[in-house]
């Protein structure tokens, strides 16, 4: 078991609150940018040397000793996060599937639910293990998912997304979503998905939470918008792409939600042939109701204990404090006009390009705070993603996977609007990857985007090539 160090957490300040501005011309003076920042830097708010070591940590390739399996995506974080640098994008697509039941979403959950991990441990040796074939007492095996038969959504894609700038999505309130989705031209209008929080963001200073666990929180990461802060999309990320559970403390609360090994196609692997990792202590199991074969666990959370499992707290880190991409102006002559077709056709109706004179993220109101926010980002930054982290029905191209059981075919075809900065160093767009370029991606939109992709498909050629040289200068 590895336990946090808590040198760092004087570093990290609680929130100081957001303010509605109904003006923006006062903010010149005090307000930071991230235009220049260097692809792949950090932002104020951690030293070098400990974003170095989360971002080492966060590129580390997991083995079966340190939990990985028993069913994985992939053996490490920076495996898939690499496009431009480390935290970008990737080409790996995972897979998905799942049926409708008198037209409501069901996610097999009976058969390992609605993601299917590529890979798995296979055949292997585990001494601690002696349930296997008489001739071998310590051989396991653990077979390759595989796609239910009852399956009526088949081998649904999801891309790798980018973590540049989450932790300026993070630091923000409920209600800055929410004024974005009030702003909106009511055909196009997104919604705040406000989801559970499982695990919250911590202010180490002070050991108290951001968030209450249980609470709801409007949710702005992954393609679903279905995970509200970061800390808990790292744990989401370990247990269901590496297949490493954990279990950390919250004010004296155990955390259990990812402390459970993913079942290949619904059959559990027996204790000691889901990986090599050690096995937790009976008092600890016995304490926190955490699994015995939990991966990797903080235990006991006497005494009002919070602490987050080392590896999540730096995965969150190295995310929290990736910096936004710079802006790419080596063609401001297709650029500049671009931004103007790109408002016209109706682009900016959900993937926002803030009117604010200095260019931040708001159309209704911008929202600031003295010093530092509640999960230690610099306050008063301008930062300019391209999107509303709404969900938005896209017809067509939603992919029809519920993230509940129960969801309608409707709900399941709503999609996070992606942030467009930092796509130049994409080679694959779209939830599923099917894109390779800016105007076959705004061509396959549907939905509540059709009408911003039917105007793109009216415009001049050389329109269209404005606003893609606009969306690759992002």
């Amino acid at each position: 078991m590895r336990r946090n160090e808590r040198s760092w957490s004087a570093t990290w300040v609680l929130i100081s609150g957001f303010a509605a501005l109904a003006g923006c011309g006062a903010l010149e003076d005090e307000v930071a940018t991230t235009d220049n920042a260097i692809l792949g830097d950090r932002l104020a708010g951690i030293s070098a040397a400990d974003f170095a070591a989360a971002r080492d940590n966060f590129a580390a390739v997991e083995a079966s000793a340190d939990g990985l399996g028993p069913i994985f995506n992939e053996r490490a974080c920076g495996a898939c996060h690499t496009d431009g640098t480390l935290g970008g994008a990737g080409v790996q697509i995972e897979r998905r599937y799942g049926r409708f039941v008198n037209g409501l979403f069901d996610p097999l959950a009976g058969n390992g639910g609605s993601l299917r991990q590529l890979f798995s441990l296979g055949n292997f040796n585990n001494p601690a293990f002696h349930g296997g074939p008489a001739n071998n007492p310590t051989l396991c095996s653990v077979p390759v998912e595989v796609e239910p038969a009852t399956a009526t959504v088949h081998n649904v894609g999801r891309l790798v997304t980018p973590l540049f700038g989450l932790g300026l999505v993070d630091a923000m309130p409920d209600a800055f979503f929410d004024a974005l989705a009030a702003a909106e031209p009511a055909a196009t209008r997104g919604t705040a998905r406000r989801v559970q929080v499982l695990l919250p963001n911590i202010n180490p200073a002070t050991g108290v939470a951001a968030q209450a666990v249980g609470s709801t929180r409007v949710a702005r990461f992954g393609w679903k918008s279905a995970v509200s802060t970061l800390q808990q999309f790292s744990a989401d990320a370990y247990v269901n792409e590496m297949g490493i559970t954990t279990q950390s403390c919250v004010g004296g609360r155990a955390i259990i939600d990812f402390a459970f090994e993913s079942a290949p196609n619904g059959r559990p692997s027996p204790v000691g042939c889901d990986d090599t990792a050690p096995l937790q202590s009976a008092a600890d199991v016995a304490a926190t109701g955490m699994a015995v074969n939990t991966d990797d666990a903080v235990g006991s959370c006497a005494d009002g204990l919070t602490e987050i499992q080392d590896d999540i707290l730096n995965f969150a880190r190295f995310m929290t404090f990736l910096a936004p991409p710079p802006a790419d102006n080596s063609d401001p002559a297709a650029a500049i006009p671009g931004r103007t077709v790109f408002r016209n056709v109706g682009c900016a109706s959900c993937h926002v390009d803030s009117s604010v004179t200095t260019g931040g993220l708001a159309t209704a109101a911008t929202f600031r705070t003295a010093t530092t926010t509640s999960n230690g980002v610099p306050g008063n930054t301008v930062f300019h993603p391209y999107s509303d982290f709404l969900i938005h029905d896209m017809g067509a191209l939603g992919d029809q996977i519920g993230i509940d059981a129960g969801e309608a075919l409707a709900l399941t075809r709503q999609m996070r609007t992606a942030p467009l900065w930092g796509l130049r160093f994409r080679n694959k767009l779209l939830h599923d990857g099917r894109a390779s370029d800016v105007a076959s991606a705004v061509r396959a939109h549907d939905g509540q985007g059709a009408a911003a992709r039917d105007a793109f498909n009216r415009s001049s050629a050389s329109d269209q090539h404005n606003l893609v040289q606009f969306v690759r200068s992002l």
